[in-house]
């Protein structure tokens, strides 16, 4: 079998960006997303064809468990990146309680489930569990609570899986980047800054993910913060 990742969040933003890095890595790697018809998107399916799509709803559990079985009977699964999340932002009595359940249920339980699916299979290959993270994690996030609190819950998670899993040889690694030029704010009132160094790209993310990949048998680097230089944020 061919050595395989699964990622999340596939269809843009970072989840694009390490499937892109994993392809170049020579896994195959099966990313799943909702959408693959954005220009940008679709030309990398067409173009690479070692990225297999796996398009649907990613809250449809038992659809997505299924999906999971199936690729781990085809295919050496080595690497689980949790990269799909969410964002909404503001008071939190301005949340709506389905926006508060889509947060807990995309940035927590369905890394939690995945890696319960997965985690048999990543102990016999010796693989690796990247999860992506936030910088809200490490500190106070007004203007952002429930979605700083199911981020700091995945790196709780991250932390705790690691201790478990380092002597069945598994990797855990949590990647905790500040503001990224993504999509993730579109439901928000403010933006990344246009000022240069004041936001990540999707592709330094991707990059700190080759670097994991990229260490020697028995060195694990568990904890990875990427920030900008210079703290700005634009309001719409």
């Amino acid at each position: 079998m061919n050595k395989a990742a699964i990622v999340t969040g596939a269809s843009s933003g970072i989840g694009l960006a390490i499937s892109r890095v994993l392809c170049e890595l020579n896994y195959d790697v099966y990313g799943f997303g909702r959408d693959f018809e954005r220009e940008e998107t679709a030309q990398f399916v067409q173009s690479t064809k070692t990225f297999h799509p796996v398009i649907g709803d990613l809250l449809e559990t038992q659809k997505v468990c299924d999906k999971v079985k199936q690729i781990t009977g085809e295919a050496r699964v080595e690497v689980l990146v949790n990269a799909a999340g969410v964002g909404y932002y503001g008071l939190h009595e301005q949340l709506s309680v389905k926006q508060i359940q889509t947060l807990v249920r995309t940035n927590l339980e369905l890394p939690l489930i995945l890696t319960n699916r997965l985690l048999r299979e990543l102990k016999e290959n010796s693989g690796y569990i990247i999860n992506i993270s936030s910088i809200t994690a490490k500190h106070s996030s007004p203007h952002g609570c429930a979605y700083a609190a199911t981020k700091a819950g995945i790196t709780g998670f991250g932390e705790s899986l690691f201790d478990e899993a380092r002597k069945y040889g598994v990797k855990v690694t949590t990647i905790h980047p500040d503001m990224t030029q993504t999509d993730l704010y579109r439901d928000a009132d403010f933006t990344c800054a246009e000022e240069e160094g004041s936001f990540l790209e999707p592709s330094e993310v991707a990059e700190a993910v080759r670097y994991v990949l990229g260490q020697r048998e028995g060195l694990v680097v568990p904890d990875i913060t990427l920030r900008p230089q210079l703290h700005r944020i634009a309001r719409k």
